[in-house]
């Protein structure tokens, strides 16, 4: 049987138990209670997701909390696993190992992970008293393979959210151009010498293991991904659907612009393009893209130097400044306060995020919230978010000359007060809190209907 009928077979298998379980149920009054495990509180895109989901589903009669590896507040729903420290050892032995498979070149080092180390929370009492386990960013010594397997083989429902493509392959986290991932990795580009019992290969057979251990229901946050990881090997025996992240639209939105810009000193009188990444420096996030159509753009129409500036939101903004950037730059470096973060995208009149992968940014989201046209490339998740000259422009992959065509109409040939609308629009109407923890909560009666008919 080929892998599309058995996961055709399965999805209408969960479905049917699923209708079943709520009729069981429906007259029931419970709430679930749902632990999300993710490697940090607050750090990376899937930390911001995970919290912002832990918000939603509180807010909407469940119990979720968040257990993490590192703990930034003091927040009572989010625990710290015990001996964080000692794990962290056992990380940075893992990474130690990784680095010799990779002959000690540094310049892959965070793209791969192999889950070697991890805390076995199945321990814990957050883990025993949840109905449901729900797996977010697992890496970087938070879980190992084993520790997973340990989870499957609990009888507890298992929900994983991919914010990468980490679980449908053996070890990297975007996997580019590479399609190994389809049938088997192995001759991983990452490691430099290809073999055919390289670390990607034996991580592989170590996953695929794991995965056999029970039933996992895989939700995306893009269409894009999840179309793509359907094609895993490592998947054919699970469910895979698309939810996207949330996002509290009481918190992100629209205020007033001149107020904003004062928070941070920015002008006044001129058009402001904002970029915004945790480290601007990280090659995927498409800085050299976003420089090169500003250089067009002066060339072009050599006004906008008067008129227009950037502001640089993240880590290492200084090295970008630094540099011969063509406009004139306010590196407003790495900002953790919720409400700064606000006022830095409502002061700007134009987000743009060049990303050459990327699954459903939060930024793109954030910005949107706050009525922001976005401006990004035709890629991953981006298209699903940006809707083309309606709140924001979709350029062609890895072309800075559309790039600069859409930063040129975003910020003077469209209507301004139409594409904020339209912004606002798309985010209430696509991720707002309660439509994403409705179709959450739906997944997890899914995952437990499947538990259910397996006892």
């Amino acid at each position: 049987m080929c892998a599309h009928t058995t996961r055709k077979n399965t999805i209408f298998r969960i479905f049917f138990l699923n209708n079943i379980y709520l009729c069981l149920y429906k007259f029931e009054v419970y709430s679930m209670r749902i632990l999300i495990v993710n490697t940090s509180e607050q750090t990376g895109g899937a930390a911001v997701a995970a919290n912002r989901l832990m918000e939603a589903l509180n807010n909407n009669g469940e119990k979720a909390k968040m257990l993490v590896r590192d703990k930034q507040t003091d927040h009572i729903t989010v625990v710290q696993l015990p001996n964080h420290r000692v794990n962290r050892w056992r990380f940075a032995f893992e990474r130690a190992r990784i680095l010799l498979s990779l002959r000690f070149n540094r310049e892959h080092l965070w793209d791969i992970d192999t889950a070697q180390s991890g805390y076995d929370i199945t321990r814990l009492p957050e883990f025993k008293e949840a109905d449901i386990v729900h797996l977010h960013w697992v890496n970087q010594g938070m879980l190992s393979l084993k520790t997973i397997k340990k989870i499957l083989q609990s009888g507890k429902p298992v929900v994983w959210t991919m914010h990468d493509m980490w679980p449908a392959t053996a070890i990297c986290h975007y996997a580019g151009t590479c399609k190994a991932f389809q049938t088997q990795c192995k001759k991983c580009p990452f490691l430099g010498k290809r073999s055919e019992n390289d670390l990607s290969a034996r991580v592989w057979a170590r996953k695929l293991a794991t995965y056999n251990a029970g039933f996992i229901q895989f939700v995306t946050c893009s269409r894009w991904l999840e179309g793509l990881v359907k094609q895993s090997q490592l998947l054919k025996k699970h469910a895979i659907t698309s939810i996207p992240n949330t996002i509290n639209t009481n918190v992100f939105r629209k205020t007033d612009k001149q107020e904003a810009r004062k928070t941070f000193g920015l002008p006044a009188d001129k058009r402001i393009l904002l970029f915004v990444s945790q480290r601007v420096t990280v090659e995927r996030k498409g800085m050299r893209y976003f420089i090169e159509a500003l250089q067009q753009l002066t060339q072009q129409h050599p006004e906008i130097k008067d008129n227009t500036c950037v502001a640089i939101l993240g880590g290492n903004a200084d090295e970008i400044v630094e540099n011969d950037f063509p406009l004139q730059a306010f590196p407003l470096g790495y900002i953790e306060d919720e409400h700064k973060i606000v006022s830095a995208y409502n002061a700007a009149d134009c987000f743009v995020l060049p990303s050459l992968e990327d699954n459903l940014p939060n930024t793109i989201m954030e910005a949107l919230a706050c009525g922001v046209p976005c401006v990004g490339f035709k890629v991953g998740g981006i298209p699903e978010m940006i809707d083309h000259r309606q709140n924001g422009y979709v350029a062609e992959y890895r072309n800075a000359t559309d790039l600069a065509n859409g930063i040129y109409w975003t910020l003077f040939d469209a209507d301004a007060e139409a594409l904020s609308h339209a912004a606002i629009k798309k985010v209430n109407t696509s991720y707002s809190q309660q439509s994403v923890a409705l179709k959450y909560i739906e997944v997890y009666n899914q995952a437990k209907a499947y538990k259910h008919y397996l006892k």
